[in-house]
Order: C-alpha cells, then sequence, then structure tokens
C-alpha cells in the first residue's frame, strides 16, 4: 500500500472541514429552534386563541343557566366544563372572584357599584357578572372579570 500524497492529505483535511462545517450549521439550527421553543413559551399561550375559547365558555355557562330543561343545563355544563379544560391546557385561567373578596382593580373590572352600609363591604364583590381571563406563565391579565362592586355611603 502506498502512501498518500500530500494532495490526498490535503483532500481529506478538506473534506473534513466541509462535514464540521455543516455539523456546526445543524447543532446552530437547533440551538435556535430552542430559543424560539423557549420565547413561544415564555411569551405565554396563544391569545387570541384563549380570548375565543373564554368566550364559548361564558356563552356555554349562559346556556347553562337559562335551559329550561336538565338535560339541557347538564350538557351546557358539560361543554362549559370541557372549555375550561382547554383555557387551562393552552396556558390560560378563568378569573372568577367570590362574593366578599376584595375589588382587584389588576384582574377586576367595576360593571357596576351599589351602595353598602356596612363599612367593612367596602370594595368588595358584591356579584360576578363574567369571569375574566389571566396568563399565569406570564402574569398577564387578558380579559378582567366583570363585577358588582360595593361602596359604603352613610
Amino acid at each position: 500500500m502506498s502512501e498518500p500524497s500530500l494532495q490526498d492529505l490535503a483532500d481529506a483535511v478538506t473534506d473534513l472541514g466541509r462535514v464540521v462545517a455543516r455539523q456546526g450549521a445543524s447543532l446552530d439550527r437547533l440551538v435556535d429552534d430552542a430559543r424560539a421553543a423557549a420565547a413561544r413559551e415564555r411569551a405565554g399561550a396563544d391569545v387570541a386563541l384563549l380570548v375565543d375559547l373564554a368566550a364559548l365558555h361564558r356563552d356555554a355557562r349562559a346556556c347553562a343557566e337559562t335551559a329550561r330543561a336538565a338535560r339541557d343545563r347538564t350538557a351546557f355544563t358539560a361543554i362549559a366544563t370541557g372549555l375550561e379544560r382547554l383555557l387551562a391546557g393552552r396556558g390560560g385561567t378563568l378569573v372568577t372572584p367570590s362574593v366578599d373578596d376584595a375589588f382587584d382593580a389588576a384582574t377586576m373590572e367595576a360593571a357596576e357599584v351599589v351602595a353598602t352600609g356596612d363599612r367593612r363591604l367596602d370594595r368588595t364583590v358584591d356579584s360576578v357578572r363574567e369571569p375574566g381571563l389571566s396568563l399565569p406563565a406570564t402574569g398577564r391579565s387578558v380579559r378582567p372579570a366583570r363585577v358588582v362592586v360595593r361602596r359604603h355611603r352613610d
């Protein structure tokens, strides 16, 4: 077997350089893809989809509350429950304050203000008109819950 010529060695080094360059480009693409996926995760869910799912949830709940037949109420409640699971699976959370919770301007909107003679109930939730929508991963309130707020008046 003959010794490789200097040209053969130069060609082998050139070929090896091409392989290393292709592998480097592949690694760069993988890193870029991982960074893009992490950025998408940090940005949160598809907000437009979540807003539409929340609207469907609200409509299903309204249908359940106004349905005359128990069978229809059950069906609409099941749909609303499924939509709530979809919202959670996509990174959204329904914000449904409880009666007597303190009013929180970051997650609630005062749809109406009612008077109360009890100072302890000042600026608390009297009732919930519509649940809100938040993205816990980003700490963002997409749509505030619409609530009736009590205000103390003597």
